[in-house]
């Protein structure tokens, strides 16, 4: 008895059928526009990741083709790797970008016919990001560049080289200076 009394007092008050429609109807649409609202924020965030991982991949290309030009032109990386000079798949570089896209970080590994190993550089982009940067080609300045190449030696040992590829000045052009003045204190 009690138990009949409670589920009376929990049911709802009884309604007419026109009105049960009516708010049938209602929930129905507000079920719709909310459905349709978590949609739209679904397709929304997917297109935003996608976006920037194109936009990324893009980087990474554009990255590692000028480091893998002026690899190609290195006599070094040559001596040490050979020759032709070939960059691994994407899937195994690394890439860190700064907020703006102003800045980058990258590895890549690389082969040749006598050894493989990886390029890590760090660049900066030059000019003006524009209104579209992810539309327009980019033009990086590598700043800094270095490279480490494991290459089968002799009796099946491996050598491990590390070289900085961007160094401007070699041993003989380096100069004495005479042009200073010591500072007097």
């Amino acid at each position: 008895m009690l138990a009949r009394r409670l589920s009376s007092f929990f049911k709802s008050p009884p309604t007419s059928k026109a009105s049960s429609a009516a708010k049938s109807v209602d929930e129905e649409k507000s079920k719709s526009f909310g459905s349709k609202a978590v949609s739209f924020v679904l397709i929304t965030v997917t297109g935003g990741v996608a976006l920037s991982a194109l936009d990324d991949l893009a980087i990474y290309h554009s990255c590692s083709s000028k480091a893998m030009e002026k690899a190609s032109k290195n006599q070094a990386v040559i001596d040490a790797i050979g020759e032709p000079i070939k960059k691994g798949p994407w899937y195994n570089a690394s890439l860190a970008v700064t907020h703006q896209r102003h800045s980058v970080s990258c590895t890549f590994p690389v082969s040749g016919p006598q050894g493989n190993g990886i390029f890590q550089l760090k660049a900066v982009r030059n000019g003006d990001p524009g209104w579209f940067p992810f539309l327009g080609p980019r033009d990086w300045e590598i700043l800094i560049m270095d490279a480490r190449f494991h290459v089968p030696g002799n009796e099946g040992q491996q050598q491990s080289l590390k070289m900085n590829l961007l160094d401007p000045f070699s041993p003989s052009d380096c100069k004495a200076c005479t042009d200073c003045k010591t500072q007097v204190s």
